[in-house]
């Protein structure tokens, strides 16, 4: 078994390795302290697992993730990190579990069992793709599937979120939202102005409006007139087919 441990902290790594080798026994370990570092990784040989810590100097370890999927798509992806609402982002990204520092290592012991537990040498492991989408509003975090959001809008320094009837304000703004729903897959969002992103599926009238412009109206939304920017017509009209 070849584990890689990424982590910008030396101490950290080695502590992590060294609850590792206790509970795995002879495991071959390849360390790396950045994003840079984890990429060469994924591309000189296969690995098991990746424990990758979210916050490194010069890649953010959510930005690796697809890379690395692509380099080692039977690897599993452990996120390692010191904040427990990152926990939400691992959800929202697919990774294959989280372990928080300080380590404890009946958790990292849950974690290995989850994610070793249906692997054998040939076997593809099937990564999961997400269908919802966090939001933090209130006080709490709801999880909607991506489906049934129509369209999310600026509002304030952060975002309204329409979802079927449902409303939510998120203080993140729309551009990270937009990020996290183009990595979900079998949905497709549009960022047709700089203050609306929609749900294309949802779209149910395009119409002229404004100078020499458009504006679109939403499904369960039809009161509510969106504008598109002059330079995302041509966009739209080809993501729409017409």
């Amino acid at each position: 078994m070849r584990i890689a441990v990424i982590d910008d902290e030396r101490p950290a790594r080695g502590e992590l390795i060294w609850q590792l080798r206790e509970l795995l026994g002879d495991v071959d370990f390849a360390e790396g302290d950045s994003g840079a570092a984890a990429l060469g990784l994924a591309g000189e040989g296969k690995y098991d697992l990746f424990f990758l810590d979210i916050n490194l100097g010069d890649i953010s370890g959510t930005d690796l993730v697809q890379a690395i999927r692509s380099m080692q798509p039977e690897a599993g992806i452990i996120f390692v990190t010191a904040y427990s609402e990152y926990a939400v982002t691992a959800f929202e990204l697919g990774v294959d579990d989280y372990v928080l520092k300080p380590y404890e290592k009946e958790r990292i012991r849950k974690v290995l069992s989850r994610c070793l537990a249906s692997d054998t040498p040939d076997e593809k492991r099937e990564k999961p793709h997400p269908k919802k989408i966090a939001i933090n509003t209130e006080g709490k975090t709801i999880f909607e599937n991506a489906k049934d959001l129509v369209f999310l809008e600026t509002c304030r320094r952060g975002c309204l979120i329409h979802a079927a009837g449902r409303e939510y304000y998120d203080s993140r703004g729309i551009g990270d939202f937009e990020k996290r729903l183009e990595s979900l897959e079998n949905v497709s969002f549009f960022r047709c102005h700089k203050s609306y992103l929609i749900n294309l599926e949802k779209v149910k009238e395009v119409f002229p409006w404004g100078n020499n412009s458009l504006g679109l109206k939403m499904e369960g939304y039809e009161g509510t007139v969106i504008p598109v920017g002059r330079e995302k017509t041509k966009i739209l009209r080809s993501r729409m087919g017409w």
